[in-house]
């Protein structure tokens, strides 16, 4: 008999704060929000909502309740004010009714000037504010929101936040599933679900309490911290890892002979004189730990690709780059260099023109103006010899649903020029290092996001690219198998491997060697991620967080 996807859970959602719903994927969030909603029947126990049957009083129980599911699920092809319209007549909104909640779900949502807007235009932040204002047709009493900060970058999940914040101070109840553990810390009760059985539930402070003392921050060692990093994650007393900032970020594991200070750096391969400085627990380290513990430090993938010199020379480069679409401007004389071995970031909002600048550096997009180069050639002219030397993985997921995953793997390995014999193995490699054998003849589509994503980066390394061009790879994933993905990152450019890559995370961007701003299509700013932070220190704040460095760049560049 196959795993249940909810398993004897018990549990309730209270009116009056925001319920987070937190777990790995495939641990049965989705599941238990259709549930509740009742889109789905349950195979055993009994489940209330608002005091009604979710499957006998399906019809009732939605007017009273709004459903916001992770995939964008309004009409692309409408606008604004059409996709409202439908939901309102599905809703039985009317008349004066009608005319004032559009003018306040308009208004709240900050979606005025765009209702003739069709929705596939608008940007992953605007989508899912426009989401949430067909959820709040009917001034529903039970708002259920599956991952609705997915794709969006920090300046619109935050303005999401405070628009379900006033929901929740209106009366409304919220249950909100996430993969942004910040997120799920600020929420006054989090569920924490995996392979469908509930692992905690309460107060986040209760579930980070148990970590206090195992977190620790190793203050500005020397060298590469991505090799120090990974050296540490090998050590059997450290369970997680990160870099933040000039830092890195160590949790010990519970019973551990020995934590700080009494726990020599040059254990992990510290210089002696590196000190310890202890961190509050985070909820993402108590999620990691409750996960048992990170995947380690060593990349199998980087043991199956060739070392690369690292020579120090330019492999990509934009020169005054420029995209446009008619009278809107994509990208605007964007120039920056990447050296062989780096990790580059391109961050900004969305619809800033990151992905738009990421299919020119890939040959995907001809430049209305200015150049791009790979490893020397111009991708004007020389688009098809430049790709065999990248790999790319979309913002979006590309891959063919309705191909096995064997089928995915080998035509794209043909399409990378594998034959034969080195076919056949590398096929089976990749399968062994990202987890696919049980999945080889299921069809794509019914993947979880997790491993969609792992099928995906499969594909884009199979041919042991120079370049590796990443368009937010862990959007959606959880932090375990994001902690995963960053493992095979790092793990390459050890290798010699030069990565570019987008991302919403900003943990993820304290990866990268260098950072691009980008905004409005023009990059208004440069640098570490460490020089990024102290353009934007005060008095008041002077140790900002990635994301506070990146918020106060975009709201600077507003205000100029």
């Amino acid at each position: 008999m196959d795993d249940p996807a909810l398993a004897a859970l018990t549990g309730e959602i209270r009116s009056g704060h925001i319920t987070g719903l937190v777990g790995p994927d495939g641990a049965g969030k989705t599941t238990l929000l259709r549930l509740i909603a009742g889109l789905m029947v349950p195979s055993s126990g009994s489940l209330t909502t608002l005091g009604r049957d979710p499957v006998h009083e399906a019809a009732a129980l939605h007017c009273e309740l709004g459903y916001m599911p992770q995939k964008f699920g309004l009409y692309e092809d409408l606008t604004v004010l059409e996709n409202l319209t439908l939901h309102a007549d599905l809703r039985d909104v009317t008349g004066t009714e009608r005319v004032a909640t559009f003018e306040r779900l308009l208004a709240f949502t900050d979606l005025q000037r765009f209702t003739g807007r069709f929705a596939g235009k608008l940007s992953g932040g605007m989508k899912q504010k426009l989401g949430l204002a067909c959820a709040l047709l009917g001034k529903p009493r039970l708002l259920l929101l599956d991952e609705p900060g997915v794709g969006v970058d920090p300046i619109s999940r935050k303005e999401l936040r405070r628009m379900v914040e006033q929901l929740v101070d209106d009366g409304i109840a919220v249950v909100w599933s996430t993969a942004y553990l910040e997120e799920a810390e600020m929420c006054g009760t989090t569920l924490v679900l995996n392979a469908g059985q509930l692992i905690f539930s309460g107060a986040p402070a209760a579930m980070t309490a148990p970590l206090v003392g195992r977190c620790w921050h190793l203050l500005n060692p020397a060298g590469n911290k991505r090799q120090l990093l990974a050296h540490a994650l090998s050590h059997p007393s450290i369970s997680d890892g990160t870099i933040q900032g000039h830092h890195l970020r160590l949790t010990f594991r519970e019973g551990a002979p020995a934590r700080p200070p009494d726990f020599p750096p040059a254990a992990l391969g510290a210089p002696p004189a590196t000190a310890w400085a202890p961190v509050a627990p985070r909820f993402e380290d108590a999620f990691i730990d409750r996960m048992g513990g990170g995947p380690g430090g060593e990349s199998v993938l980087a043991g199956h690709v060739r070392a690369i010199p690292g020579d120090g020379s330019v492999v990509i480069e934009a020169d005054q780059l420029t995209k446009q679409f008619g009278a809107f401007t994509a990208t605007d004389a964007v120039t920056f260099q990447v050296r062989r071995g780096e990790i580059y970031g391109l961050l900004g909002p969305n619809g800033a023109g990151k992905s738009t600048t990421f299919k020119m550096m890939c040959g995907l997009l001809k430049p209305s103006s200015g150049r791009a180069t790979v490893v020397g050639l111009d991708l004007r002219h020389s688009a098809g010899r430049a790709r065999q030397k990248l790999g790319y993985m979309a913002q979006k997921f590309s891959l063919y649903g309705n191909l096995t995953v064997r089928s995915n793997l080998e035509f794209f390995s043909g399409i990378y020029g594998l034959t034969g014999a080195e076919r056949r193995h590398k096929t089976a490699t990749m399968a062994e290092i990202f987890h696919l054998v049980p999945f080889l003849e299921a069809k794509t589509e019914s993947l979880s996001l997790g491993f969609k994503q792992r099928l995906a980066l499969a594909c884009a390394v199979m041919h042991e690219p120079d370049i590796l061009f990443l368009d937010e790879p862990t959007s959606g994933v959880d932090p375990v198998t994001r902690r995963e993905f960053w493992t095979h990152i790092n793990g390459l450019v050890g290798r010699g491997v030069t990565v570019m890559v987008t991302t919403h995370f900003m943990d993820e961007a304290e990866y990268c060697d260098r950072i691009g701003l980008v905004y409005r299509g023009q990059l208004i700013a440069s640098g570490t991620p460490d020089e990024l932070k102290a353009l934007t220190a005060t008095a008041a704040n002077p140790d900002p967080s990635m994301e506070d460095a990146f918020i106060a760049l975009i709201r600077g560049k507003d205000e100029m």
